[in-house]
């Protein structure tokens, strides 16, 4: 089938729309009509060359849609069914799906560096020649093919902009909350970075009971929409690791347990670990460059049991974590949509990139169905 996507023709160069195939499922495979997808960091990652990406390449990981096609053997959905679409689709075999560590997956990582499917090989061609997938989904389009494991079924009253983002930026804010950390009521907690991924994380330590919660940004307003969705306290960085820790610290009324670091940047994770109390953690979510480098004062390791905790994907299961979400969220305790700040449609993914990078945007999605 003939489908309109954004490529990335090479590290560095803009979208551009065009015209591509899309070959039908193969075993374990589902053909999603995407409705809508949010504009994520790791997306710009792709574009500026932070993070190596095969080119051509369709971006996008934060889908939602209807399912239209399945191909042999698939069970867990049928046509008809909504769904939110993961980037994690864990094999169930490996070693870390053994331990019950789906989202560390060894067969997934590896497979989706290649650009394809888990079969390795691409769905997407243009004129005969292969155009490669992103993180498995590559949502920047009308419809795509994704392994049978990235679709979780979701309620029809869903909105589809919701969904969307709980395949990525929610689970990773959320999942970090709730799974790595496990924060309990009346736990202090600090947010770091107060875009999409820090406001979920935001979102799920008020819900949970987490006491004082402090938001962290560089950008005032951003500490204003942290205020209406729960924060006690704003924190504006003070341009240092040493001197926005020591404001955390005050604003908390003492060191946190948690300081939950959502921008990738090294000396904000510094300032995270340098915010917490003993035996308190640094709950680290954003992706830094590769050669990047975090410097610790060591000594408060083990005499105060301070800790640094890695978190990819919020620690989670989306089949158990997607349903959790979604349900608290249509209960009225997480209100995920106040997170949708900018709706486009896919022709301005461009403006959406443009939006996230000048600190305007809580988080951007592009409507590709009419019905978000």
């Amino acid at each position: 089938m003939r489908i309109r996507a954004a490529v990335l023709e090479r590290a560095g160069a803009e979208l551009a729309l065009a015209e591509l195939e899309l070959a039908p499922p193969r075993a374990g495979e589902v053909l999603v009509r995407l409705h809508a997808t949010g504009v994520c960091h790791s997306d710009l990652n792709a574009v500026d060359g932070t993070a190596e990406t095969r080119c051509p390449a369709v971006l996008g990981h934060e889908g939602a849609g209807v399912v239209e096609a399945a191909g042999p053997g698939v069970t867990r959905v049928e046509p008809g069914d909504h769904v939110a679409l993961s980037w994690a689709p864990a094999c169930g075999g490996c070693e870390e799906c053994l331990r019950d560590l789906p989202w560390l997956c060894s067969t997934a990582w590896p497979a989706m560096g290649t650009g394809g499917l888990m079969d390795g090989t691409s769905r997407l061609s243009r004129d005969g020649a292969p155009v490669f997938h992103y993180s498995f989904l590559s949502t920047f389009a009308d419809a795509c093919v994704v392994p049978e494991r990235c679709c979780v079924p979701i309620p029809r009253d869903v909105p589809f902009a919701v969904a969307g983002l709980v395949g990525c930026a929610v689970t990773t804010g959320v999942g970090a909350v709730w799974r790595t950390a496990g924060v309990r009521p009346g736990e202090r907690v600090a947010v770091v970075g107060c875009g999409g991924v820090g406001l979920s994380a935001l979102l799920a330590a008020v819900a949970v009971g987490a006491e004082p919660v402090v938001a962290v940004d560089a950008i005032p307003g951003k500490l204003d929409v942290a205020r209406s969705l729960g924060a006690d306290a704003g924190v504006l960085w003070t341009g240092d690791a040493e001197g926005t820790a020591a404001a955390i610290r005050e604003a908390a009324g003492g060191g946190v347990d948690y300081a939950i670091e959502a921008t990738g940047r090294p000396e904000a994770m510094l300032a995270a670990f340098l915010a917490t109390r003993p035996r308190g953690a640094a709950v680290l979510i954003g992706i830094p460059r590769e050669d990047a480098v975090l410097p610790l004062p060591a000594l408060s390791l083990p005499r105060q049991e301070r800790r640094v905790l890695g978190s990819i994907y919020g620690s989670s299961k989306p089949e158990r974590d997607f349903v959790q979400t979604l349900a608290l969220y249509r209960a009225g305790r997480l209100p995920l949509d106040r997170l949708v700040s900018h709706r486009l449609p896919l022709e301005e993914v461009g403006r959406g990139f443009e939006l996230m990078q000048a600190g305007e945007a809580l988080r951007v999605v592009l409507d590709l169905g009419g019905a978000l």
